[in-house]
């Protein structure tokens, strides 16, 4: 396309010279015709022409080619300078009074008209005309896009204040993986996926069906009662690439993450390492499997007495969570592989999830955890003090082990 504006362009030096008017409308609208798809957006970039122009020079051409063959053109040529003028001519200031409305800095303005309303095409006109400006919605479009102006959405870039330790704490991350890889001890990565409403809902996404035949879904996503929600809590072996995810019904707590990974370690993680004498968590830094989560800490201490394993621990800094491997690793995947799915039963869900595969060897299993699990239960201070906690020297409340009593 950008040697297709070149050749436009080049040509366009030229022909304006000797082309009239109506000539040159309908050569560029020849020459947006035969790019397809694009030309006109094309073309108005490559010759400054108004869209609007070459929409009147195709209106022309089916005219041309609709009329008898031999049968002479009536159009009038319009002589150079005729026609309305823009309303840029006539009211110069009209380019000035747009950009104070339009500009970023009116957000902060709190004497501005559109302080607190949407910038609107309509909106602008309607200031525009209380100051006296004639210039409808769609002139002020024009306006706009020829100052470089589009519609712009929100972009998350802004990740707030980083801890000073952030990129230590990764690092710090990076040698725990490596020494228990070199030593072929399991590492795992642990996390809850978003909440899912069972029942016949609409699933974001789409997928192949016959033609005219979409999935019929509800109108209003409320909870149905009877159904509930899925809770899935997944664990993520980042060596073997592969990994678990218990699909909860009640609540998402610590003792509910725990029992997620001690499911995943009798019924995949003993058999992938055998002669494991040590497990490595990397978790968010917060949620159920927060470090300021007593109950996380007593549950983890009965996991380490059950195993065996001692069970070390690594949080991400704050706000950090994104780059927990588990979420660009398996639960992307497997929210793809769902993607236009009503998740009408739970089975549904266990059953997609565990048919989530990638070209990459992912395999994950899945099952139902239908125990209850309650919320809001305190750990008193001599329950807390029996965990068989060491922090690590390097920031203690974000990295410790707890070994076997």
């Amino acid at each position: 396309m950008d040697g297709d504006m070149e050749r436009i362009r080049a040509k366009f030096e030229v022909m304006s010279k000797v082309l009239d008017e109506r000539q040159l409308r309908l050569w560029v609208a020849a020459e947006a015709e035969a790019l397809g798809w694009g030309g006109i957006a094309s073309v108005t970039a490559a010759t400054g022409i108004e869209a609007k122009r070459i929409i009147a020079g195709k209106r022309d051409l089916a005219e041309i080619r609709a009329a008898p063959m031999g049968e002479p053109s009536e159009r009038r040529v319009r002589r150079p300078g005729g026609g309305r003028k823009r309303l840029e001519h006539d009211t110069p200031e009209l380019a000035s009074a747009l950009e104070a409305l339009i500009d970023p800095v009116t957000r902060g303005d709190p004497e501005s008209p559109l302080r607190w309303t949407c910038k609107s095409l309509r909106q602008l006109s309607a200031e525009l005309a209380s100051q006296g400006y004639d210039a409808s919605h769609t002139k002020v479009g024009e306006m706009l896009a020829e100052r470089g102006y589009s519609l712009q959405g929100n972009r998350k870039t802004r990740e707030g204040n980083q801890h000073p330790d952030r990129n230590a704490q990764f690092e710090h991350i990076n040698r725990r993986v490596r020494s228990l890889q070199a030593a072929e001890q399991p590492v795992i990565s642990v996390d809850t996926k978003k909440k899912e409403l069972l029942g016949d809902f609409k699933n974001g996404g789409r997928e192949w069906l016959p033609k005219g035949t979409p999935v019929p879904v509800r109108v209003h996503d409320f909870i149905d009662r009877t159904l509930g929600k899925a809770i899935p809590y997944g664990v993520y072996d980042v060596f073997r690439n592969e990994g678990w995810v218990s699909v909860g019904v009640d609540h998402d707590t610590a003792e509910f993450a725990v029992e997620t990974i001690r499911r995943w370690w009798k019924r995949m993680g003993v058999r992938s390492y055998p002669n494991a004498t040590e497990l490595l968590i990397t978790a968010d830094g917060g949620g159920s499997n927060g470090p300021r989560v007593r109950l996380w800490k007593t549950e983890l201490q009965r996991l380490a007495d059950e195993t065996g394993l001692r069970l070390s621990v690594c949080h991400y800094p704050p706000g950090t969570s994104k780059w927990n491997k588990i979420e660009h690793r398996m639960f992307c995947h497997i929210t793809q592989n769902w993607r236009g799915r009503p998740l009408e039963t739970l089975e549904t869900v266990v059953s997609l999830i565990g048919a989530t595969t990638t070209s990459a060897g992912l395999k994950v299993r899945s099952a139902a955890d239908r125990n209850t699990y309650e919320k809001g239960i305190v750990v008193a201070d001599e329950e807390l003090a029996e965990v068989q906690l060491k922090a690590h020297r390097f920031h203690g409340e974000w990295n410790y082990q707890i070994t076997p009593r």
